[in-house]
């Protein structure tokens, strides 16, 4: 059988074979086979696997199902082939699958079914299975825990299927993906969990003028959102296919399958948009979530390659520089949201770098992270513009000026701007520090008292973040999940990074200027890391089991514990020699601390291999230690 799902004819080719005198070469026939593959598969020159009356490329697409008569003859004939398929696979496609949303939070609230329009794609032999070409292409995408020589191992995001599936036509246009939408009542819930889950973490989109645009686009008719900006509608579908991921449902494969789905859809959409030519804020921030959505399935490797692209398109916008200096005539409602957008970029590629020891890209920019300050009478109204004064020119007939305007900012905004400043200083240090020396594979630290300077320089800095960043006290954790959780998730995210960061410098060796692994403080810092992993498997669980971030860091962070674990032969204190480790309370401490992530990491991910390859990983190290 043809690659192309075609049976071949056992006739002999008549061009096959010439001799010097048989006259002029005959032009190649092509060969007598019927197309037993659908038209439409046919047409876009996709794999058909033939079901009856729909099949299963067809389903995904939406689209119409036709067989052509002498396909139909065959299949009906009792054929082999077309039998087989037309038994074997087919599949109900009316019983759609139902998401419910979960709250770990708020279990009072009652979960909300919504069904969803996007079938679920066929299993796949080996799921989320590691790519080899992908984990071949450089030995920085493994992990290289710092105090190991252990040989690498996998267990990073390495999907082996193209991160976007491919389900749409060359000449369908915005018409097709607009086509795919899911229905009013799924969109919203889908768009609340997203700045539910979200936003908290990365908040780079402005709410107010998301829904303002997110309702005048609703509001269209069929015919007129075809014609809409498919970079809104990419937008959209960013948001859709987030919002799925943290949406709780019995099957992740389920969830995954319609996340990925909607991920393709607004990829679909930025390619007709002609983003690698021509970029915009939303085209960043729908980059943004596309980096975040992929590493959450999967595909770390793949988000890397793709923030390639996004930080070279926001050099090319400018976003890099203060926007006093090269776009001082910008509203300043404007201005904040490049710094915003620019701070996200920044974020995402400096601690993306941290886990994949990979350079970082994004080391020019002359933006200072107070220049997003607290003055909150920034506010441009959608469909505002400026007349190249800082006044701005407001258009009246705009929804945003027709509607009523209560709140030109959401009561966390101030909360907001100072979670960013904090987590943009923390990341110019990591940068400086720990991204630039490891992707040249140097050390951390050339001497102990540089090392010391480092610890300091960092604690200097968290001594000036917010305390409700910081906080780590269990009674203050449990109030926060009671009635702030949004400011929950910006702690949670923010202790996780610092004290990881902290825990390599710790762990850091340079044997050639005698600087050791301090073992006291890596284990210290590694178990303050993992608390915020603790705290946020307690009271966010369905988050916790979806950011891929989070997850692979504390996964670091027991790994190195459980390896230092493993050497040590004695307890800390020189006093107490004769004493077994056990009895040292830090090395007690840090080995139960490793034992809870493994039974964590048993449960959490959406991908079998990478779960699994992470536990066994970890499981051997924490067979080494030997008390």
């Amino acid at each position: 059988m043809d690659d192309d799902g075609t049976q071949p004819s056992t006739s002999p080719d008549p061009s096959a074979s010439t001799t010097p005198g048989d006259g002029p070469r005959r032009k190649k026939q092509k060969r007598n086979k019927p197309t037993l593959s659908c038209e439409e598969c046919v047409e876009r020159k996709t794999k058909c696997d033939r079901t009856r009356p729909h099949c299963v490329a067809c389903i995904k697409r939406q689209s119409i199902c036709r067989y052509s008569d002498i396909a139909n003859l065959i299949a009906s004939s009792g054929d082999k082939v077309g039998a087989a398929r037309n038994t074997g696979r087919s599949r109900k496609t009316s019983n759609k699958p139902v998401l419910q949303l979960s709250n770990d939070v708020q279990p009072h609230m009652r979960p909300a079914q919504v069904h969803i329009r996007v079938p679920p794609t066929p299993l796949r032999t080996q799921y989320r299975s590691v790519s080899l070409s992908s984990s071949g292409s450089s030995p920085f995408l493994l992990s290289n825990i710092p105090y190991s020589n252990h040989t690498p191992a996998p267990f990073f995001g390495l999907g082996s299927e193209h991160p976007f599936a491919n389900y749409w036509t060359s000449r369908g246009g915005l018409a097709e993906v607009v086509g795919v939408l899911p229905g009013r009542e799924q969109a919203d819930i889908l768009a609340e969990k997203y700045f539910d889950a979200v936003d908290p973490v990365y908040p780079m989109v402005h709410r107010r003028n998301f829904y303002a645009d997110y309702e005048r686009f609703w509001s269209l008719p069929q015919e007129e959102k075809q014609t809409a900006d498919p970079v809104l509608v990419a937008l959209h579908f960013v948001v859709y296919a987030m919002g799925t991921q943290f949406i709780h449902t019995p099957s992740n494969q389920e969830r995954a399958q319609i996340a990925e789905f909607y991920i393709s859809a607004a990829q679909q959409a930025l390619r007709i948009s002609s983003y690698l030519s021509r970029a915009s804020v939303r085209t960043l921030q729908a980059m943004v979530m596309i980096g975040y959505f992929l590493m959450n399935d999967n595909h770390a490797s793949d988000a890397w390659a793709f923030g390639g692209v996004l930080v070279r398109q926001a050099y090319a916008m400018g976003l890099h520089r203060d926007p006093d200096i090269i776009a001082p005539r910008c509203s300043r409602s404007d201005k904040q949201q490049r710094r915003k957008l620019w701070q996200a970029i920044f974020f995402q590629d400096t601690f993306l770098t941290v886990l994949l020891k990979l350079p970082p890209t994004t080391t020019f920019s002359d933006i200072q992270p107070e220049s997003l300050s607290d003055d909150l009478n920034d506010y441009i109204p959608n469909g505002s513009s400026t007349n190249g004064t800082n006044d701005p020119v407001i258009n009246p007939m705009s929804i945003s000026n027709i509607a009523s305007i209560t709140d030109l900012y959401p009561p966390y905004e101030l909360s907001d701007r100072q979670y960013i400043r904090s987590m943009w200083h923390m990341a110019n240090l990591v940068s400086r520090t720990v991204c630039i020396p490891r992707s040249l594979a140097t050390p951390l630290t050339t001497s102990n008292a540089h090392k010391a300077q480092l610890i300091s320089e960092y604690f200097a800095l968290h001594s000036s973040f917010p305390a409700a960043l910081t906080a780590s006290e269990d009674n203050i954790i449990r109030g926060m999940a009671e009635t702030n959780p949004r400011g929950l998730r910006q702690n949670l995210f923010f202790r996780s990074n610092f004290w990881h960061c902290v825990m390599a410098i710790q762990a850091d060796e340079n044997p050639v200027e005698g600087v050791p692994c301090d073992v006291k403080g890596a284990l210290e810092a590694a178990r303050m890391a993992l608390q915020s992993f603790f705290h946020f498997w307690e009271y966010l669980r369905v988050d916790a089991s979806v950011w891929w971030v989070f997850q692979h860091r504390a996964f670091e962070e027991a790994l190195l514990m459980a390896r230092i674990l493993g050497q040590q032969a004695h307890p800390l204190s020189p006093t107490n020699d004769v004493m077994p480790p056990s009895s040292d309370p830090l090395l007690q401490l840090a080995k139960d601390d490793a034992r809870k992530c493994l039974e964590i990491l048993d449960l959490v991910g959406i991908a079998p291999e990478m779960q699994k390859t992470r536990t066994e990983v970890l499981r051997t190290a924490f067979s080494d230690i030997l008390w």
